[in-house]
């Protein structure tokens, strides 16, 4: 019988394409990597058990990106420019899920992607934390491309 391992979940790369530094490929969490089918009710005329649902559209919610916070990167300057200047300038986005040999068992690219909201975390001088910047993006959808 063959063994098979689920893949680790904390080892993982993200590039934004064209943002060539190393510093902007290193987050601690991904989040929201998930396709949901929309669905349209209508009302059947005399059939009062039970409403038809049918399909419309794929929806994708906002991706969100967390790392300890950097000062000054090349994805900094683009959040920027797209938040405080309204220079929105979509980028796509790759999500690597690594193997033990820091090669891709999957990846997502997502599509035409831009920043919604940037937050860091909250100070507090009784704790011991590091000071984490989060980033949320829409996109118009991902693929997946399984290695």
């Amino acid at each position: 019988m063959a063994s098979y391992y689920p893949p680790v979940g904390f080892h993982f790369k993200v590039e934004f394409v064209g943002l060539s530094s190393d510093a902007d490929t290193r987050f601690t969490d991904v989040g929201g990597l998930t396709a949901e089918m929309g669905t349209e009710e209508v009302a059947e005329g005399g059939e009062n058990r039970y409403v038809q649902k049918y399909p419309t559209r794929a929806k994708y919610p906002e991706l969100v990106l967390k790392r300890g916070l950097l000062r000054q990167t090349g994805l900094a300057d683009w959040i920027r420019r797209c938040l405080l200047e309204y220079r929105i300038e979509p980028m796509s986005v790759d999500i690597h899920l690594l193997n033990d040999a820091h090669a891709p068992l999957m990846t997502w690219h997502v599509i035409g992607a831009y920043p919604t909201k940037w937050s860091v975390s909250d100070f507090n001088a009784a704790g011991n934390a590091i000071v984490v910047e989060s980033l949320q993006l829409a996109y118009q959808y991902f693929t997946v491309d399984r290695s």
